[in-house]
């Protein structure tokens, strides 16, 4: 039987379900652990670590602090960066227009080389410490999944960026 309509538009949509699921869980379970903590009969006392505020950084923070761009982008790593790019990114990300993520049209003018790779090989530490990274999250309201890459692939994508 021939299918007369196709859902495959919908995948962003179930992505960020699934995604925004996952976070509302999180959210729900450490609800609850407080709850119960302030339910106890004896009193509770703990001394947390002093939380920083998110810090505006324009390397952002990871592993990469340092980053050297030729004149013109690698067209191996160009190659490399594109597959990579089409394999793990482009089910949330697009060029020219906004999707599940953020448009990356001009992001290599918009932020440094070093914010871009610590945001794909760091995106859980950015989105606690890194003022920009949770401004996206806030108006994008997906998280970004780690999508384990190694320095030389995110290096790749950050080449194929500098294309578009």
């Amino acid at each position: 039987m021939r299918r007369l309509f196709s859902y495959s538009f919908l995948k962003p949509f179930l992505l960020t379900g699934v995604f925004s699921a996952f976070i509302w869980i999180a959210a729900c379970t450490s609800e609850n652990k407080a709850e119960q903590a302030t339910n106890t009969a004896e009193p509770v006392t703990t001394t947390a670590p002093a939380e920083t505020a998110p810090v505006a950084s324009d390397k952002g923070t990871g592993p990469i602090s340092n980053v050297e761009l030729a004149a013109a982008p690698d067209t191996a790593l160009v190659s490399k960066g594109k597959v990579i790019f089409e394999g793990k990114c482009s089910a949330c990300h697009k060029f020219g227009e906004r999707y599940v993520g953020p448009d990356l049209a001009g992001v290599t003018a918009r932020r440094k080389p070093e914010w871009i790779m610590n945001m794909m090989l760091n995106p859980q530490e950015m989105l606690q410490k890194d003022a920009v990274a949770q401004e996206l999250l806030a108006q994008f309201m997906t998280q970004m999944p780690n999508q384990n890459l190694t320095e030389q692939e995110a290096r790749a994508v950050l080449e194929y960026f500098r294309t578009k």
